[in-house]
């Protein structure tokens, strides 16, 4: 069960090991764009390519859905970055339905646990296998894998890391499963760092903010969904996103914010400098 390129990694590495999938869930088609085209999820469009059977319930508690998951008689059920699921779903298989997590939990439980990880300038993060229970992120934990986060790493290269580490983390989860040598560890109920969903106005820039606050705020929304400021050019206020930048501690006489360009460079003046990297 999964929906956007993350959970297509680990389905591609379960057909790789010769695992039979028995169906794929995932979100339903959702018009998108100014055509209103019927967009459909990274691991549908995977799914069709491996001929693999495929449900898109809408309401995970619909009887006609809940008898086609059962008629798949699956043994075990995997769920990557999709929805929470009602009791009746994840208590369905015999070997039970497990999450797999980016983050090492129980720290940063929610939607966003890449994201937040280098925004609060963390130096390293991993993947977490658990079993799921009736709150969010909270199940026992079945594995955990360790990686480190280097200082320049945006969230787009850590994705990409966490995405392969968390394949070979959910092989290794079956297996165990399959033994009957699972030991979990119970997670505490309450965390001092959660990974809230990201909106818009976490994505604005505070230039009062230290520079390397501000620096790990880039990066940590780089390429998506981008930081952001507002500048004011010739009278008019515009939105600019910011990418891939370098900072520089050092004093300078410019107001906070300020934007200095040549034209081919732009730099922002913080309480340092951030420069575009080359």
């Amino acid at each position: 069960m999964g929906t956007p390129d993350f959970a297509v990694a680990i389905l591609k590495k379960l057909l790789e090991e010769n695992y039979t999938i028995a169906g794929v869930i995932t979100a339903p088609d959702r018009p998108a764009g100014r055509g209103r085209k019927l967009n459909t999820s990274a691991v549908k469009k995977f799914a069709l390519e491996k001929e693999l059977p495929i449900l898109q319930p809408t309401n995970l508690k619909d009887p006609l859905f809940l008898e086609e998951l059962k008629a798949l008689q699956a043994d075990i059920q995997i769920i990557v970055a999709f929805r929470m699921l009602p009791k009746v779903v994840w208590n369905l298989p015999p070997l039970g339905t497990f999450n797999l997590h980016a983050s090492l939990l129980p720290d940063y439980r929610g939607a966003a646990p890449i994201n937040w990880a280098i925004i609060n300038g963390e130096t390293k993060t991993g993947v977490t296998t658990f079993f799921l229970d009736d709150k969010i992120d909270t199940g026992e934990i079945i594995l955990q894998k360790e990686t480190a986060i280097e200082p320049t790493e945006t969230v787009g290269v850590l994705h990409d890391k966490l995405m392969h580490l968390g394949s070979e983390l959910v092989i290794e989860t079956i297996e165990l499963i399959k033994t009957g040598k699972v030991r979990t560890i119970q997670q505490p109920e309450k965390v001092a760092k959660s990974a809230y969903k990201i909106h818009t106005t976490t994505c604005k820039i505070n230039w009062n903010d230290s520079l390397e606050t501000i620096y790990n705020l880039i990066r940590g929304l780089n390429p998506y969904p981008a930081a952001w400021t507002l500048f004011t050019n010739d009278g008019k206020e515009d939105k600019m996103k910011l990418f891939d930048v370098s900072m520089e501690n050092c004093n300078h006489e410019n107001s906070i914010g300020t934007i200095i360009s040549d034209k081919k460079n732009n730099e922002n003046c913080g309480k340092g400098w951030l420069s575009p990297c080359p």
